[in-house]
């Protein structure tokens, strides 16, 4: 079951039992990484359920928080439904490129295809930060980019600092 709460005319936010949530952290990893889940196709809610009771049995990682889920309409391509987005705070024994490898296969898992820049996803994992790594490499970019000028980010971010 989820809370609603509308924030603006465009804007709309969910929390649950499982999302706008700390949990109890064993602090056992090295690294810390905070995630931008997103997606416009199907029961997207849904979908994030099944991620966290997926992520949470991953061994290498240990979820410590999560952000409220915001709703929201879509940038780029503008002809199609609007997001579902979240943050979640992940502690890791993965490095940040092999975080990211293991991130593009839970999307997959998930059936994500990739069409064309700004498409409708099923689900979509950004690493938004990874520890205080600043990194600029062909496949990865961090911190990632433009995360300052997105909502969708920013948003579910500053409910998290509260």
């Amino acid at each position: 079951m989820y809370i609603k709460r509308k924030l603006s005319k465009s804007l709309e936010s969910y929390s649950s039992l499982r999302f706008g949530c700390n949990f109890k952290s064993k602090k056992r990893f090295s690294h810390q990484a905070t995630v931008g889940i997103g997606g416009n196709l199907g029961d997207v809610k849904r979908r994030f359920e099944h991620l966290f009771f997926a992520l949470k049995r991953e061994k290498r990682i240990e979820l410590i928080k999560t952000s409220l889920i915001l709703k929201n309409p879509p940038f780029g391509y503008l002809a199609q439904d609007d997001f579902f987005n979240s943050i979640m705070i992940i502690d890791t024994s993965m490095q940040a490129k092999e975080f990211l490898r293991f991130l593009q296969r839970v999307e997959k898992k998930f059936g994500r295809k990739r069409s064309f820049a700004n498409a409708p996803r099923t689900l979509d994992l950004d690493i938004i930060f990874f520890d205080k790594q600043v990194l600029n490499t062909p496949t990865l970019t961090l911190p990632h980019p433009e995360w300052y000028k997105r909502e969708s980010v920013l948003i579910p971010l500053a409910r998290l600092k509260r």
